[in-house]
């Protein structure tokens, strides 16, 4: 027996100090969590979300968890946190994702593609990667790139608009907008909501930069004028 489960007993706190039931308690928190996180209680979230991850700390999803709360609350420290889901599994296609969609949204495009292209060797079949390279792209200024993967996010997820949407303002920026028009007008045919100007600001949420979402209102402005 370790000193340290000796300890644990002594003090009435062996059952916590097993790992099953630290297991257990990691969950419980990392429900707790999540239900601040829907509330939108982000310093009592990420409070309870870091005691999750040391009760279990080989546990990938707890980081990636963490680190996506952490994203959402604009907190600089997301980043770290997903690498530490990368350091405990390189192959893990959801913490590369959210490390990528981190990135993005901070302008930081350098290492937004080098994460999303890993993501998308590690699961080829990873629509979000595609997407996020798709936008990532557009904003280096790499077009031809940026309508590859983005036409490949459509094929692995035709029925969002989210991708159609960022293929269109590729096409306007190079100068066509019939084709731009076109793919709106597709995604429009899915979702509805994109006849309403108004609801293109949601666009920012999907990782569109406000440049990217002002072309955006261009090409509706153009099929809405």
């Amino acid at each position: 027996m370790t000193l340290n489960l000796r300890l644990c007993l002594v003090f009435g706190l062996g059952l916590l100090c097993l790992p099953g039931a630290s297991f257990a308690s990691a969950l419980e928190l990392r429900q707790q969590g999540l239900e601040y996180r829907a509330q939108q209680r982000w310093t009592e979230a990420i409070d309870v979300l870091k005691r999750s991850v040391a009760l279990s700390p080989q546990e990938v999803s707890g980081y990636v968890i963490l680190g996506w709360t952490q994203h959402l609350a604009r907190d600089p420290d997301a980043s770290q946190t997903l690498w530490q889901a990368l350091r405990l599994d390189a192959w893990a296609a959801e913490a590369a994702n959210a490390l990528g969609i981190v990135y993005l949204v901070r302008g930081e495009l350098t290492p937004a593609i080098l994460v999303h292209s890993w993501a998308s060797l590690i699961k080829p079949q990873n629509e979000i990667a595609h997407y996020n390279l798709c936008l990532a792209f557009h904003r280096s200024g790499l077009p031809d790139w940026a309508i590859a993967h983005g036409e490949r996010a459509m094929l692995l997820e035709p029925f969002n608009p989210h991708p159609i949407v960022a293929v269109a303002l590729v096409y306007w920026d190079l100068g066509e907008p019939e084709k731009a028009t076109k793919l709106y007008s597709d995604a429009l045919a899915l979702d509805s909501n994109y006849q309403s100007a108004s609801y293109l600001d949601h666009l920012a949420e999907a990782g569109f930069s406000q440049e990217q979402v002002a072309v955006t209102r261009k090409i509706h402005d153009q099929l809405f004028p």
